[in-house]
């Protein structure tokens, strides 16, 4: 509507009658719109791509002169006709004006950006910035420096159907400076605010929803009291069928005052496809477990001996620990101690017995019990003035509730804190409790050791660090792609405005949150070392508990998204950039091909052939790889394609460059169009 309202008011001006009949007519459709969420999609937004190289035919913003506020000056789009030379042979720009106005320009090129609207496509690479290597064998984490639509058109032609988990926190809306729509800050009295975000949301959600696993994919985001209610509605129309399930977390047991009461909450969106359930529920809190163990001593209906004679033996503890179990007595067999008995050794038998002489039984026979002899634990209590052993089952899991609250979940002492420490040079405005994200992600994933696990709006990067401790804590061998953009603060651009810098000058681009948050964090965390070179106080609060000064046996690399020509893309020009892309469709795992010396080139996990000359030896090589899954062919030849694919071993995926590369973004960009 905004759009359209836009267009009339310009129709104003040529023809009034037109304008005045074409506004009954969208009156009239108005108010037969569906019932449901409704809101307007506004004109596509529009990414600056700072760094980029200005080419003929691309779309452009005049930036405003150095030293002035970001997003002011003129906002119009060009397009780039020509390039010519000054007389201090300074590159220069000829420009006409997108739109029905016919204007031209000219324009210095050090003073364009290039723009792109998310209606046009776009041809994406990966160029690493770095990595860290402490895992062996494990697959890779990535961080990708990118604005996030761009980022999930990306990876729907590496991930497409593969993404186990998605975890986001995205901007909350609350008028603050927090969230850009079309380079401008969003402020509370704008009033398009909420479908400006919808809008936003709502093209998101749309490719996250084809990332997700087909049987088990689940997604999680977490909001707050100013936009839960469109929220929900957005992700029902969204995830049509899917089932939304609202859980409430206390992240600041203070609260934050807002209109009428304090606000100690929000809340977190579970989607999930009808009829899968999150498996087995979160892991417990070590206060959780505290109020929630239970006694392996039966109570009540059929807890006697007589219920069930195989479960009647001792289990002998010494110095709090359990030692070891003993025979199961039967009816007839001779006598027993009345209570627990002290052996001369000092080991206490401890029986099913009550504290009034009745003869219980254990909840499980001695071979059921000694299988879960990890979760029992010794407790002993003062009755009497004496010391009274008993054995307990320590609850580590439990069913998922709607409701989450523990110490463990304040997002200021285990969210902010925890991210001082790691970055004390460097400050990020609330991110969120280390340990709300575990369960989050120990939850979605349940029974994946291997999932996949993404965050497109990855902020301080707590989403990768969460996956890591979950990993050290279980043994799992889950991987994270967290995507961040890399703005700056709005509070803190003042100061490099003033200096003279722009977006892409590298000392701004080195403070950005992606760079200087997100990327630093997750390094620091694997290598247990701050951003100061200072080794990691504290522990982590886990079972058993583990320093933070360890690091993590983990691997993370770090790229920043590129936009190419399809044009060089096409011709094989870019294979450096196309890469990266290759590697992770392939699962992230062992050496990257990342240039072809040769004609062809096979790893750990797939090759890559680009003279079919060449393909006898290619395929002989993937016949010897066991653990091989893909093949990439470059050809422009069907007939070529087919005869490569016929010889592939069995288990082998081929795919076909650079065709199915070019396809996934000119479709995905039509569709986005819509």
């Amino acid at each position: 509507m905004s759009r359209l309202n836009d267009l009339l008011r310009r129709l104003d001006q040529t023809d009034a009658a037109l304008a005045k009949d074409l506004r009954r007519e969208v009156e009239a459709l108005t108010d037969r719109r569906a019932f449901g969420l409704n809101f307007e999609r506004h004109a596509p937004e529009a990414v600056e791509l700072p760094g980029r190289p200005v080419r003929r035919g691309d779309k452009v913003r005049v930036l405003p002169p150095r030293g002035s506020k970001i997003g002011s000056g003129d906002q119009r789009l060009w397009r780039v006709t020509g390039f010519t030379r000054t007389d201090d042979d300074a590159r220069s720009a000829t420009l006409e004006l997108l739109g029905d106005e016919a204007e031209t320009s000219v324009a210095l090129v050090d003073d364009l950006v290039v723009v792109a609207e998310f209606r046009d496509p776009i041809y994406p690479g990966l160029v690493s910035t770095g990595k860290v290597e402490r895992g062996g064998d494990k697959p890779y984490h990535a961080v990708i420096n990118a604005e996030n639509y761009h980022a999930l058109q990306t990876l729907l032609f590496t991930h497409r159907g593969k993404v186990d988990a998605i975890y986001i926190d995205p901007p909350y809306n609350t008028g603050a400076k927090d969230w850009k729509y079309n380079n401008d800050y969003v402020e509370g009295e704008d009033l398009y605010r909420h479908s400006k975000w919808l809008a936003f949301m709502e093209r998101r959600l749309k490719l996250a929803r084809d990332l997700l696993h087909p049987a088990h994919g689940a997604l999680l985001v977490t909001i707050d009291e100013n936009e839960v209610a469109r929220l929900t509605l957005l992700l029902e129309q969204t995830f049509d069928g899917w089932l939304i399930s609202p859980i409430q977390i206390r992240h600041n047991p203070r609260g934050v005052q807002g209109d009428v009461i304090s606000m100690t909450h929000e809340t977190a969106l579970v989607v999930t496809r009808a009829g899968h359930k999150v498996r087995d529920g979160r892991r417990l809190s070590t206060d959780e477990i505290e109020a929630g163990s239970s006694p392996l001593r039966n109570w009540g209906a059929e807890s006697l001996r007589t219920d069930a004679a195989t479960c009647f033996y001792p289990i002998f503890v010494r110095d709090g620990e359990i030692v070891g179990f003993g025979d199961y007595l039967h009816r007839d067999d001779e006598t027993h101690p009345e209570k627990n008995e002290t052996l001369a050794d000092g080991t206490i038998a401890v029986w099913p017995i009550d504290s009034k002489g009745v003869e219980r039984k254990w909840r499980y026979s001695r071979s059921s019990v000694e299988a879960i002899l990890g979760v029992l634990r010794v407790k002993t209590a003062t009755k009497n003035g004496l010391d009274v052993v008993d054995i307990e089952i320590a609850k580590t899991h439990g069913p998922v509730k709607s409701v989450w609250v523990g110490p463990l979940l304040d997002a200021n002492t285990y969210g902010s804190q925890v991210l001082g420490a790691l970055l004390p040079d460097r400050k990020f405005p609330f991110p969120k409790s280390l340990y709300a994200v575990k369960d989050a992600i120990e939850m979605l994933t349940a029974g994946i050791p291997d999932a996949l696990v993404l965050d497109f709006f990855a902020g301080s990067g707590t989403t990768a660090h969460a996956t890591m401790l979950l990993n050290a804590e279980d043994g799992g061998r889950r991987r994270s792609i967290s995507i961040s953009n890399n703005e700056i603060a709005a509070s803190e651009q003042k100061g490099l405005l003033a200096r003279g810098l722009r977006p892409g000058h590298d000392a701004w681009e080195a403070l950005g949150i992606c760079e200087y948050i997100t990327k630093a964090r997750v390094k620091a965390a694997i290598i247990g070392k701050a951003t100061t070179g200072a080794a990691l106080g504290g522990e982590y609060r886990t079972t058993p508990v583990r320093a933070m000064g360890e690091g993590f046996e983990e691997n993370a690399i770090f790229y920043s998204l590129t936009y190419e020509s399809p044009l060089a893309v096409s011709s094989h020009r870019d294979f450096e950039q196309i890469a990266p892309l290759l590697w992770l469709r392939a699962g992230a795992v062992g050496p990257c091909i990342d240039s072809l010396h040769s004609s062809w080139e096979v790893t750990e996990r797939y090759g890559v052939l680009a003279d079919l000359n060449q393909s006898e030896a290619f395929i002989e090589a993937l016949v010897a790889s066991e653990s091989a899954r893909m093949a990439f062919v470059v050809t422009d030849e069907d007939r070529l394609f087919e005869s490569v694919v016929r010889e592939l071993p069995d288990g082998v995926e081929p795919v076909r460059l650079y065709e199915a590369y070019l396809q996934n973004f000119e479709i995905e960009t039509s569709r986005s169009a819509l």
